[in-house]
C-alpha cells in the first residue's frame, strides 16, 4: 500500500508538470504520436479533397435493390424485397403474399428498383409520380400502406397503372389503353415537368371509360391487346400516331358487349418469345408470338384461348421467354412463383395446363414477369 501511495503521488506530480506547461505538453503528444506511428504507420487508405461535398440527398443514402410491389384492390399499397418469395414447381399452393382482411384482394404487381421513379396512373386518366424508396417497406402477409399516404389521389379516384422508369433522358413513348380499348401514345419527355400535388392529365376520358394499362415503348413495337373472353389483337405501333397529354386517344379493339380488355402488351416485330395467357381458375398457356398475325387496330381480333368451366375467363397476359420466371396472385392474396419453363408450349386453341391451384372460393385475379435486370422495360407487364 506504502508503494502505490508513493507512485500515485508520482504520477500527480507528473499530471500537474504536463498541465502547467505547454512545452511539456507538447513533448508528451509528440512521443505519444510517434509511438502510434511506429506501431500502426502506413500508407493513407483514404484521399483528403479540399473541395466541399456537394449536397446529399435522400436516395444517395439508400441501396439500389430489386423490389417487389404490390397494390391491392382497396388502395393499399407495400413493397418488400424480391427474393422473398422462393421458386416453386407449376401447380403449387404458393405462399401467403397478403393476408386477408375485409375482403381486400390484389389487384396489381411489378417489379423495381428502390431508385426507380414510379408514375402512377389512375383511371380518371391523371399521372403522379413517386420514388420507388417513398413506398413504405412492409412484411410478406402485411396488407400495406393505404396509397393516398403516397400519392395524393382525390375522392373517388384510384391507381391502375404504375411504371417504373430510371429516368425521362431514356426516351420512349408512354402508350394508354382504357377498360373499352382506346388506345394513345404520348413521348415520355411530355410528363418531365413539374408535377402539381394534384397531378397531371395522362389522357382525356369519356363518361364510363377508365384508364388501365400503360406501356412503355420506343416507337417500333407491336401491341398485342388480350379479352377476358379469349380474342386477342395485334397491330404495329405505327397505326397509333402520337399525340398530346390531353388527347383522348383512338379505337385499339372492337369489343362484344359481354367482353371486357384484360391485358395489353408490347412486343417487337420478329419478336421470338411466347405470350403467357392465364385464365382465373389457375391455368396458363403459352404460344409463340408468331401465332398472332399482325392486323389492323380495331377489330376483334383471333381467338387465344378457349373459354370452358375448366379454365374460366382470361385473366392477364405476359410476353415470356423460356428463362423467365412469372408471378401470379389469388383472390385470398396468396402468391405463387415458377418458371416458365415448366408451362409447354401450346396453340392458340388450347385450354392450357395447371400453373396455381387456387382455394375454394378463390380466384387467380394478377399475373406479372419477374424482371430479370433492374434496367429491363416495364411494357410486358398485364
Amino acid at each position: 500500500m506504502q508503494q502505490e501511495y508513493e507512485q500515485l503521488e508520482r504520477n500527480i506530480r507528473e499530471y500537474k508538470e504536463i498541465l502547467g506547461s505547454e512545452r511539456v505538453k507538447s513533448e508528451v503528444i509528440k512521443k505519444e504520436l510517434r509511438n502510434i506511428k511506429r506501431k500502426l504507420g502506413d500508407e493513407r487508405r483514404t484521399r483528403i479533397i479540399p473541395d466541399e461535398a456537394d449536397d446529399i440527398s435522400m436516395e444517395d443514402l439508400i441501396a439500389q435493390e430489386d423490389m417487389t410491389i404490390t397494390i391491392t384492390r382497396d388502395g393499399y399499397i407495400k413493397r418488400l424485397p424480391l427474393d422473398t418469395y422462393r421458386v416453386q414447381r407449376r401447380g403449387g399452393r404458393g405462399v401467403v403474399a397478403l393476408s386477408k382482411k375485409e375482403e381486400d384482394t390484389v389487384q396489381d404487381l411489378f417489379v423495381a428498383t428502390t431508385h426507380h421513379l414510379i408514375l402512377a396512373f389512375t383511371n380518371t386518366g391523371k399521372v403522379y409520380r413517386v420514388k420507388a424508396y417513398e413506398v413504405p417497406v412492409a412484411s410478406r402477409t402485411a396488407r400495406g400502406t393505404p396509397i393516398v399516404n403516397v400519392v395524393p389521389l382525390e375522392p373517388g379516384e384510384s391507381v391502375t397503372a404504375m411504371i417504373p422508369v430510371e429516368s425521362y433522358d431514356i426516351g420512349g413513348y408512354l402508350v394508354m389503353v382504357t377498360r373499352q380499348g382506346m388506345i394513345k401514345k404520348t413521348a415520355l419527355k411530355a410528363y418531365d415537368t413539374s408535377f402539381k400535388s394534384k397531378g397531371l392529365i395522362a389522357i382525356n376520358l369519356r363518361e364510363g371509360n377508365e384508364l388501365r394499362w400503360v406501356l412503355w415503348t420506343d416507337g417500333t413495337k407491336d401491341i398485342i391487346l388480350a379479352t377476358k373472353l379469349g380474342k386477342a389483337v395485334r397491330f404495329d405501333e405505327a397505326l397509333v400516331r402520337p399525340m398530346g397529354r390531353n388527347a383522348a386517344g383512338m379505337a385499339g379493339i372492337k369489343l362484344a358487349p359481354d367482353d371486357a380488355l384484360v391485358a395489353a402488351v408490347a412486343v417487337d416485330k420478329n419478336d421470338k418469345r411466347d405470350l403467357l395467357v392465364v385464365s382465373e381458375k389457375g391455368l396458363g398457356k403459352r404460344t409463340p408470338l408468331a401465332e398472332y398475325h399482325r392486323k389492323g387496330r380495331n377489330i376483334q381480333g383471333v381467338r387465344t384461348l378457349t373459354i370452358t368451366q375448366r379454365n374460366g375467363n382470361v385473366i392477364g397476359a405476359v410476353v415470356v421467354d423460356e428463362d423467365d420466371e412469372v408471378m401470379c396472385i389469388t383472390s385470398e392474396g396468396v402468391l405463387i412463383r415458377l418458371p416458365v419453363a415448366n408451362i409447354r408450349r401450346t396453340g392458340r386453341l388450347a385450354q392450357g395446363v395447371r400453373i396455381a391451384t387456387p382455394d375454394e372460393g378463390s380466384t387467380v385475379v394478377a399475373v406479372a414477369k419477374v424482371i430479370r435486370h433492374a434496367a429491363e422495360r416495364p411494357d410486358e407487364v398485364s
